[in-house]
Parts: C-alpha cells; structure tokens; sequence
C-alpha cells in the first residue's frame, strides 16, 4: 500500500483528509491514473487485474484528498467520500475492499505513462480510422498526441453522427457513462482530424481505395451482430436478440421500426451479462425515470403502455461465475419500482457461501446479491436470478409462449475451469417474450480477413493477419470489440486502442508503410456529414432535448439526421 495515509493532516488547512471514492459508472478508461501523485489508484494497465477489472478503485489509506481524479474523471463516476449519495454507500465499502489486508501492494510514486514521441523522417503520416466508436476515436486521441510527427486522421462512419457504442449502446439511464464521449471534444476539434459520416466503406468507397490514399487504415467497427442460441423456437415471433432491442430503445436508425410485443407479462432474458441487466432495468424502469433520458421516443411511448411485470434473467453457471459487473447489478437493484429475487434459492447455498474463495470483489458482489434478495418483495415488478440454467427450446406455435430449460450442475476441470453441464431435470416458464444476450460478433467486410469462428478481424497485437497464424497484411490494423472480441468496458478500449497505435507507429517507423495515391477522398465523395454537420445535428438535439428538460432528443432516421447536418434540405 502507499506509504501517505489519509490520517494526516492536510498541509494546507490542517484538517483531516478525507478520501475520494470510485462509484457506480466508472468507465475504466484510466485517465485518473496517471494525475494521482500518490499512486493510489489501482488497478493500472500495467497491472494483471486491468483486464478483467469491472472498475477502479481508490485506496482510503493512500488518498491525500488532492482531487486530482475527481477533475479528471470523463464520466463524473468520483466523489469525495463525504458527499457520495447515500444509495451508492457501498461503492466505498468496495473500494476499500480491494486494498483489504495488504492484498494489494504498490509503490507511493506515480508510474505515469510515457508521452509518445516519433521520427519524422518518413514525413507525414496520414491515417484512416473506420468507425467512430470509443475505440475508433481512442485511437485517433493516441495518434494526435504524438510529438515531434506530423499526423493526419480520418475518421468515416457509415452513419451521419459519431459515438457507435456510446450512442447506440449505453443504456439511456447511464447518462453519465455517456459522458465520456466529451472527452474527445479535443481530438474532433483538431486541425489534422476530419470527421467522414454518411460514408460507408464498400459503398461509398472501397476499401482498396481507402487502402491506396492513407499509410494505415485502423477497423474500430465493433461487433454490431449477435451470437445465437441455436436451438428450437428461437425465431418464433416475440424471441429477438437483445442488440435488436437495445438498438431500438437507444434511436438506431435501422432499428427504429422493430417490433417488441410488450403487452406481455413476463419476458426471459438467456444471458446475465451487462447487456441483459440492461435490458432487463429498461423494461422495469418507471416511465418517469425515462423521461428525463435520451431514450428514443419511440421507444418512450411504447415502454409507457408496457405489461411486462416480471424479467427473468437467465444464467448456465452459478453467481460467483455471472458475467453481470457489481456496479451494474446495484443499477438493477436501485430499481425504484422493481424487486430482485434469486430464482428457486433452495437449489444452492447463498450467492456469497456459493463464491467463498472466489476473490474479494466477486464476495462484494455476491453479498450485495444475497441483500438483494432478502429485501421486502414491496413492489409489483420483480427481476428473477435463474442460475444454473440453459435454455433448450423456445416454446409456441407461431409466436412465443414459453421456453424450457435444463436445469445445470456445475463441474470443475483438472485447469480450474468451472463448467455447467446438464442434469435430467426440465423447466418450463411461460413467458411472452425472450431475448437472448449470450455475446456479440463481429461482421465480415469486404477484402478485409474475418475470423467467423470469434467473430473478430484476426490480428496479432492490433495488427490484421490473414488468418490465425498468416502473414500480416501491412497498414492494416484494428481496435475495439473487433479486434479482442466482446469484453471489457468503454475504457478497455483505450489501453486496446494504445497497443495498436504502438504497432502502427513501430511500422510506420521501420518504413513499412506506404500509400499509393495522394489524392484526397474529400474531392471524391458526395453526401458527407463533416465535423460542423455533426455540430449542427448535436446542437439541433440538444436544443430539442431542452424543449422536455432531457439531455437531447435523438434524431431516428438517416433523412433527419442529414438535414440538420445541411446535407438535405427538409422540413423538420
């Protein structure tokens, strides 16, 4: 542990010092890291725990109360602990937690990252990044900040409007997680930064085009598809995947006619992860609540006429191995209308004695499950824990009117590994309506390698291969879901992102790279929303938002979106 505790005295009023503590939608981008003189925030991404953390932690013992995290914290997810809201108390139970006992250990002085610098000698280095999630704009926040190299970045994004998985995939009452897409104002404000919406590579432009005119070109185009139970009944009408679903509550244009049946009581979730708990709070959530988001609004009216008053979420292994993070199990238990029950508990011991020896923050997370379940069921909406479960068949006709499902054991093999395997016992639950939230996938791309089994662009530290094993294909590189696959957090994305940027400028260096064609794509294609169209259609929102007391009102369609960004002319 540090070696400053946060029982002296503070050296400029000679108060006591008090701690500053990491709460519900930290993001895990790290930026909080490097400003802290006293090294107390852990872990770091140097660290093994990184890339498996669900979030940071502040030590109460190290902090000197500078407030340095709290001013750098994108997503507003710090406070000092005397000001932390009542309902989130636990965050600082948590954070002292993970320093329990010594069992975290670090040096007092701060290990800051070092600043990139490059030879110039190759001259300039023009880059195309495709897609303008958070890994895609991470990417290009690491390659404007590189000294001493003259560096261009263009960033096309198949929509008219930036933030893919911000935009389109934070649930809509996480607006502060949203935040963290004002930290690259910077980056979209920068002279060698161009903003390409409405161009889809493949459609607009090839991708050998893109190939030809640019040093690099970065894939940060996520994993827009979603992974299948592939079992009876799952395309009945009423049984979606919960991208579908989460698509069309966040404003997705080529969701925003989907259809959900939600004049039904109970709806399964197959799947516990962060996506599920979403989906899950947004059918429970009191419609007042929404309101004050930037839900879209169709998506708005239909939840206000919704039926459903029971969500059960459905998980093959127990609930130390749940794929649920803490901090999104206490947003589905800061439900204001909506109990939390573990299905059937008779079945195993309590979530905590079921993870004993688990790890310190899996015990959090189990104990505040088992507080969960034993508060007064006092509302009229419950979200049901299934553990041990694996679904077999999605039941009905010609729409859906219940799934059956195995009930699990769980077995350990000789590496450790904890595994579900099937007993002979069956489970039928009515329901109306399932979704399944079992993973995401990447899409193939024209003239771009696709590993399908993954579902990812194959790659060796951010470098594109032709297959597992294959040679590299030179100036292709990627970031994101795409590259490693679904996991992590937003902020994953940034020390992914910094990884491959590493390999880029190690080529770039090496003179491994080259472009083909000087001329530039802006004299080629036609109907692109720029950085101030983006300004126009982000402001047009937000004006439209101020109209209801929301964050924004989000634009829905492709023909709106291109009218206030100037590229149509249309009444709105």
């Amino acid at each position: 542990m540090g070696t400053v505790s946060n029982t002296d005295s503070c050296p400029t009023c000679g108060g006591l010092r008090m701690a500053y503590v990491i709460a519900q939608n930290c993001c895990n981008d790290a930026s909080c890291i490097p400003v802290c003189p006293v090294n107390c925030i852990h872990p770091t991404p140097d660290e093994p725990d990184f890339a498996t953390a669900e979030m940071l932690y502040i030590d109460p013992d190290g902090c000197i109360d500078c407030g340095a995290c709290f001013d750098a914290c994108p997503v507003s997810a710090i406070h000092p602990d005397y000001e932390l809201p009542a309902e989130q108390s636990v965050f600082g139970e948590w954070n002292g937690r993970y320093f329990d006992g010594g069992a975290v250990t670090y040096s007092a002085v701060p290990s800051s990252p070092p600043r990139r610098s490059a030879d110039a000698a190759n001259g300039p280095l023009a880059v195309a990044i495709v897609g303008s999630g958070p890994s895609g704009f991470y990417a290009a926040t690491e390659l404007l900040g590189v000294r001493s190299l003259d560096v261009s970045v263009d960033m096309f994004e198949r929509l008219p409007v930036p933030g893919g998985l911000v935009r389109f995939g934070v649930a809509p009452d996480h607006q502060d997680t949203k935040g963290v897409f004002r930290s690259f104002a910077s980056t979209l404000a920068h002279k060698n930064f161009r903003f390409f919406g409405n161009t889809e590579i493949g459609r607009d432009i090839s991708h050998e085009e893109l190939a030809a005119r640019y040093h690099a070109v970065i894939y940060a185009v996520g994993a827009s598809s979603d992974r299948r139970l592939n079992i009876p009944g799952e395309d009945l009408s009423g049984s979606h995947s919960a991208t579908e679903f989460v698509a069309w509550y966040n404003g997705h244009p080529e969701y925003r006619d989907a259809d959900f049946d939600l004049g039904v009581e109970r709806a399964v979730i197959i799947g516990n992860g962060n996506v599920a708990m979403d989906v899950a709070r947004i059918l429970l959530s009191d419609i007042d609540r929404l309101r004050t988001t930037d839900i879209a609004d169709h998506a708005l009216e239909r939840l206000k006429a919704s039926k459903v008053r029971e969500v059960v979420l459905v998980g093959r292994r127990g609930p130390s191995e749940a794929a649920f993070s803490a901090p999104e199990l206490f947003g589905l238990g800061s439900l204001e209308c909506a109990s939390v029950r573990i299905a059937s508990p008779e079945h195993y011991p309590s979530a905590i004695q079921s993870g004993a020896g688990s790890g310190r923050m899996t015990e959090a997370k189990l104990r505040l499950l088992d507080d969960l379940h034993a508060r007064p069921e006092e509302h009229d909406k419950v979200v049901r824990m299934a553990f041990l479960r694996s679904p077999l068949e999605v039941l009905g006709t010609d729409c859906v009117t219940g799934i059956r499902l195995s009930h699990n054991a769980l077995v350990v093999d000789d590496n450790g590994s904890v595994r579900a395997v099937a007993s002979d016992e069956v489970e039928e639950i009515e329901c109306g309506l399932v979704f399944r939230a079992v993973g995401y996938r990447g899409v193939p791309m024209d003239s771009v390698p696709f590993d399908d089994e993954r579902g990812v662009l194959p790659n060796v530290g951010g470098r594109i291969v032709e297959s597992a094993g294959g040679p590299v294909r030179t100036g292709l590189y990627t970031v994101g879901w795409v590259k490693r696959g679904p996991s992590g957090v937003i902020g994953s994305n940034k020390v992914c992102a910094a990884e491959t940027v590493d390999a880029l400028l190690a080529d770039f260096a090496a003179g491994r790279l080259t472009r083909t064609s000087e001329v530039d794509v802006a004299d080629e294609l036609s109907g692109v929303v720029d950085k101030a169209g983006w300004r126009a259609i982000d402001t047009h929102e937000r004006n439209l938002g101020k109209e209801s007391s929301r964050p924004r009102v989000k634009l829905t369609s492709v023909e709106e979106m291109l009218a206030a960004g100037g590229v149509l002319t249309a009444d709105l």
